[in-house]
């Protein structure tokens, strides 16, 4: 697909929509287990399998992984990605040319439509990209921290915040308080008040975990964080695309997203958005394609954070992805003349009870399993999907081995790159837990299988 004419904010939607539009394989149900026949919408159809079985009776694989990545996206986003590259593959932002034109112009409305997502009123300039939201939690907390200062996080944070302050403590003369959780998996936002010190620069809170899967009370603890001057950086990883988070209203000052989770894009893209009045020092710097002859780094955002070439192909990802959720929101109840951050709040706040309404049905499930342990939030505490649980004294990750050989369901054991929680919770001697984690295209025969080979283990 080769596309002419210049684009502006205003025409370059039409214009993505019409690609992503040209999927005609889709479901209409939204990925919901009791669909109601929606129209118009391109809800992508998940596969029935990864690889179909020759008889095509029955899956090969029921997938439980999506904490650590979605699968599948939807098909718009496949579509989109694959037909911009092919027609726009050029250096963004570089070139005067048109397509390199065209191809910043697509970027330009991505953080644009990433900022009306997540609530910010703020320039969209500063919706920066990176790899992943590892490498934009590094660069936040190194771009913040000073020796001598003091930094407040919890202990369900994931090693993406835990090793860059193990480092900080070590080598940097920076001190860290490390505020626990409840057995659920909760903190309560007054600990962290009391935590934050008159030299405390920063406060890090994970908002779900992807170990228990319990929702932390941004809300309540951005107000908390609010009385003092204490920068607040949220780790959204597993609640970006499930969980509307109003950047502003919350009081968030930096917030850390991966592309390759709820939001439904590749891997390989990240980034963060940082408020006013919050100023991150460039740990890189190299090319921006802008202000050349300086032999210093722009100041100005987005560049100051983005050094070097950025992944087309990832953005172009999450614009597809942001364009299926307005969609889907609209779908859903939001109405055509909703605008973008109102249409997908309406989506997410759909993905999040499907979703939950399967951790549901596993847990019922599980509890009437002989020695089955589940591990974080019950009844109708805040939660995400995850699950975590383990079968009597088999180790988790021979649990997993199992349920992957004998059941293909595909889950995570192990400590997911967050020992704290498992420390906290009797489980890392044991090396940790079984991770269930359903998704939006998750469906009945994926919730029946896993249930059957849980079954079916306790019964070994």
């Amino acid at each position: 697909m080769v596309w002419h004419g210049a684009w502006t904010l205003q025409s370059v939607l039409p214009v993505c929509a019409q690609a992503l539009h040209r999927n005609s394989s889709c479901r209409t149900d939204g990925g919901n287990p009791t669909g109601d026949g929606l129209q118009n919408g391109w809800f992508c159809q998940a596969p029935r399998t990864r690889h179909e079985s020759q008889d095509n009776s029955m899956k090969e694989n029921y997938y439980f992984d999506n904490a650590a990545t979605t699968l599948p996206k939807p098909e718009p986003v496949y579509e989109f990605m694959d037909q911009f590259f092919r027609s726009h593959g050029v250096n963004p932002g570089r070139s005067g040319h048109q397509l390199a034109v065209e191809a910043e112009t697509m970027i330009v409305q991505t953080r644009r439509l990433l900022a009306e997502f997540f609530g910010f009123a703020g320039d969209p300039a500063r919706v920066t990209f990176s790899l992943s939201a590892t490498d934009s939690m590094n660069i936040a907390l190194l771009g913040l921290m000073q020796p001598g200062d003091h930094m407040v996080i919890t202990r369900m944070e994931h090693n993406a915040v835990l090793r860059p302050t193990n480092h900080f403590e070590r080598d940097r003369q920076i001190s860290v308080t490390r505020v626990a959780a409840d057995q659920a998996g909760y903190v309560d936002p007054q600990e962290i008040r009391r935590s934050i010190r008159s030299d405390t620069r920063v406060v890090v809170v994970n908002h779900a975990s992807n170990v228990t899967g319990s929702l932390q009370d941004i809300e309540a603890i951005g107000r908390v964080v609010r009385e003092t001057n204490a920068i607040l950086v949220l780790d959204s990883c597993q609640t970006a695309g499930v969980v509307a988070i109003p950047m502003d209203d919350w009081g968030i000052d930096v917030l850390v997203y991966t592309g390759h989770k709820g939001l439904f894009g590749p891997m390989g893209i990240g980034g963060m958005i940082v408020a006013a009045g919050v100023d991150i020092r460039p740990l890189r710097t190299g090319g921006t394609g802008v202000d050349s002859l300086s032999p210093f780094h722009p100041d100005d955002y987005p560049q100051r954070l983005e050094a070097g070439t950025l992944s087309l192909p990832g953005v172009a990802g999450l614009n597809a992805a942001q364009k299926w959720f307005a969609d889907l929101g609209r779908a859903r109840g939001a109405g055509p003349a909703a605008n973008h951050g109102q249409a997908c709040r309406v989506a997410q706040e759909h993905i999040h009870a499907v979703e939950t309404g399967f951790t549901r049905r596993l847990i019922e499930a599980f509890e009437a399993l002989p020695d089955v342990a589940i591990y974080g939030p019950r009844n109708n505490q805040p939660r995400v999907a995850t699950l975590s649980m383990n079968i009597g004294d088999i180790p988790a990750e021979q649990v997993g081995a199992m349920l992957d050989a004998d059941h293909g369901v595909c889950v995570r054991p192990g400590l997911h790159c967050a020992p704290l929680v498992h420390e906290d919770r009797g489980t890392l001697e044991r090396k940790g837990t079984v991770r269930f984690a359903p998704g939006f295209f998750t469906d009945e025969e994926d919730i029946n299988q896993a249930i059957e080979a849980v079954r079916a283990i306790t019964e070994y």
